[in-house]
């Protein structure tokens, strides 16, 4: 038998109430509403189900053979639904919490605190898992130190993990747990590379070394740049530098939850704020310009001439606050017939996916980055990039 459209659970309550009282004032007394809204619920449950629940005789009612039955399922079914919401409820909340304090050590400090800000992080990292089937190997990316993330039989193609930090902390000994767990859902080798950071190496410190390991890495094989958070920012500034220069571009880039937009760092609070907030990676985005206005196009996409870019997939965490940003950059791209794909996730932390060990929204997201991955790479097949690329949009 199946299930009618439009069953609303109010209305159903509405029922359970009214038949066990068998009175709709006491019911109505019980539920803070109206004896007539309650009539109106029970009244459209019934057209709902296409039969009589129960015959009202004042000031009692009287339960149908159908009421009756009903009346012995439905508050069962009302208790597992209110067991499955509470446990919902108690679950994300638990996860909620566990990543506030995973990220509380460091989450206080400013982006002016640089030192004690990057053993904070490296603490913060330290705590989340590397998956055991991934091994790791240190390499020089055409002078650029960095890791290679292996799982056992490494697929073709290449991963470029660009690591967040607001420019200004992160490594790729930290990232270790991303990129391993990029391995592990792609099957494919992850290149981290340990770019400069600001404020010791400002613009264009941090594209130059991106743009040595990419040459490097397309040396194996087809590329796939990850940019997480502001290394969605970077990621961004690598393709546009690759375009401008007519070199060889990756086959496709993931924006993991971007933080791309520099214009904040032009208007800073008078006080430094905590890492985590907008304005304190403004100010470690500020500090990484070193005086490059804000609107210039090799680190503000939505200042840039997208043509040309390869396919992107924008990865948003939907209830955090810079959600915009994401689907701001998407909309740009299309008008720019860059083909893109948008996933947007059911959580608030702007670094999901560093949580893939217990947060399952962050697990699909690294199964949709391989997922994107494959196709791209399918796609290539034997023919080059440029004909891939065409196939693909």
């Amino acid at each position: 038998m199946s299930t009618p459209n439009g069953l609303e659970l109010h209305h159903l309550r509405a029922f359970v109430a009214v038949a066990r009282q068998r009175h709709f004032g006491r019911a109505a007394e019980q539920l803070h509403v109206s004896a007539s809204t309650l009539s109106r619920s029970v009244s459209a449950l019934e057209r709902m189900l296409g039969c009589v629940l129960l015959r009202r005789t004042p000031p009692r009612v009287v339960l149908t053979m159908a009421g009756e039955a009903l009346l012995a399922a439905a508050p069962a079914a009302l208790d597992a639904v209110d067991d499955a919401v509470a446990a919902t409820r108690s679950v994300g909340g638990e996860l909620a919490a566990r990543i506030a304090r995973l990220g509380a050590p460091f989450e206080s400090l400013t982006c002016a605190d640089v030192e004690p800000l990057r053993v904070a992080a490296e603490r913060h990292y330290a705590l989340l898992p590397i998956p055991d089937e991934v091994t790791f190997r240190p390499v020089i990316a055409h002078g650029v130190p960095g890791l290679m993330a292996e799982p056992e039989r490494p697929a073709p193609g290449t991963l470029l993990l660009l690591h967040g930090g607001a420019y200004v902390n992160g490594s790729a000994y930290g990232f270790r747990s991303l990129a391993g767990a990029l391995a592990t859902a792609t099957g494919r080798s992850v290149l981290t590379p340990d770019y400069r950071l600001a404020p010791e190496h400002p613009f264009p410190a941090a594209v130059d070394d991106a743009h040595a390991a990419h040459a490097w890495a397309t040396g194996h094989g087809p590329v796939v740049l990850v940019g997480e958070t502001t290394g969605a920012g970077l990621a961004l500034s690598l393709l546009h530098r690759l375009r401008a220069r007519g070199e060889p571009l990756p086959i496709g880039a993931v924006l993991a939850t971007p933080w791309i937009d520099p214009s904040l760092a032009a208007d800073l609070p008078a006080r430094p704020a905590p890492s985590g907030t907008p304005h304190g990676v403004a100010l470690g985005v500020s500090r990484y310009l070193d005086g490059v206005p804000v609107d210039d196009a090799r680190i503000d996409p939505f200042h840039d001439d997208l043509h040309g870019t390869p396919p992107l997939l924008v990865q948003i965490a939907g209830l955090e606050l810079r959600t915009a940003e994401g689907e701001r950059l998407a909309a740009r791209a299309r008008a720019h017939a860059v083909p893109v794909t948008v996933e947007t996730y059911p959580v608030a932390a702007p670094s999901f996916h560093l949580y893939w060990s217990f947060l399952p929204e962050a697990a699909e997201a690294l199964q949709g980055i391989a997922h994107f991955t494959d196709n791209l790479i399918n796609k290539l097949g034997s023919t080059d990039q440029t004909q891939a690329m065409a196939e693909f949009s």
